[in-house]
């Protein structure tokens, strides 16, 4: 069963959001373009999963709590997750997940994830909100993974767009193995000053992985069309990936990465997780904003 898709709108934007997962689906500009990947199933279904309470591969397919196992898929669980529709007001939606006995299986912890969608003119604003419900610190990471346009819906090539980041960043990435874990060899960037020229050949290793990344937001698009500028102040490291071919660029603000290859270690262990205490909460932030 499809769950029906939530649309807010202002001025300049509209957006749905599939309470499946509390997953951005549409993003259109005011003449009804749309922003975002065409979910062409020949490359990819997602348009903008949810990661939480894990990002990327876990090794041997497992999360450890206090010394057990618990199976965690890629990703974790909430990308495939009914979340409640909290709020839907014209400009303005909230979806909700809280933890049952499915999510207890996995991830051992009483929580509430809240995420808002709001617009304002030419710019959305999503927030995550990541809340303790029990008496014990829980472990998390989360991030985004929105799917956008390549090429954005402009009538220019595709291979004139590019992603400008807004600070100097290192020059060696991390390295994603086959099996989705992380190798300890680093491998090197291919920005060219502060610019990434997209094509195809970056991803044929999988992602590209900034662990730090010290830009808090990046501008997406054609030098010479309407830009995508993401920003992502929460969060330390970005990820921006693709299959080679096809019509849409991942640029993915995380609060954590995949496991490092040979790490056996608890998840609160684990890089990149942040620790809510008893009763608190994490809120992590993105904006996205069309300037045509």
């Amino acid at each position: 069963m499809t769950d029906a898709w939530v649309t807010i709108a202002s001025d300049c934007l509209t957006a749905a959001i599939n309470p499946f997962g509390a997953e951005l689906s549409s993003l259109q500009d005011a003449a009804g373009r749309e922003l975002m990947t065409d979910a062409d199933p020949a490359f990819w279904t997602g348009r903008a999963p949810i990661l939480f309470p894990v990002i990327g591969t876990t090794n041997g397919g497992v999360v450890r709590v206090e010394g057990r196992d618990y199976p965690m898929a890629k990703h974790g669980f909430a990308r495939r997750s009914r979340f409640a529709v909290a709020a839907a007001e014209p400009s303005r939606a909230i979806f909700a997940l809280e933890d049952n006995a499915e999510t207890r299986a996995a991830y051992p912890f009483a929580f509430r994830l809240e995420l808002s969608f709001a617009l304002d003119g030419a710019t959305l604003a999503v927030e995550a909100r990541i809340a303790n419900c029990g008496a014990i610190e829980m472990p998390a990471q989360f991030g985004f993974h929105p799917a956008f346009a390549w090429p954005l819906p402009y009538g220019l090539p595709r291979a004139e767009h590019r992603i400008a980041f807004a600070a100097d960043e290192d020059q060696q990435l991390r390295r994603v193995q086959p099996d989705g874990l992380i190798d300890p060899e680093p491998r090197p960037s291919p920005l060219h000053g502060r610019e990434l020229v997209l094509c195809d050949e970056l991803f044929t290793d999988d992602a590209l992985v900034w662990d730090p990344v010290r830009s808090q937001q990046v501008g997406y698009g054609a030098a010479s069309g309407p830009q995508l500028t993401v920003a992502f102040p929460d969060t330390p490291r970005l990820g921006i990936w693709t299959k080679p071919g096809a019509h849409y660029v991942c640029i993915e603000p995380w609060h954590g990465i995949a496991d490092p290859a040979g790490f056996t270690g608890e998840l609160r262990d684990k890089p990149g997780v942040f620790l809510v205490p008893p009763g608190g909460s994490q809120r992590i932030g993105m904006r996205v904003t069309l300037t045509e």
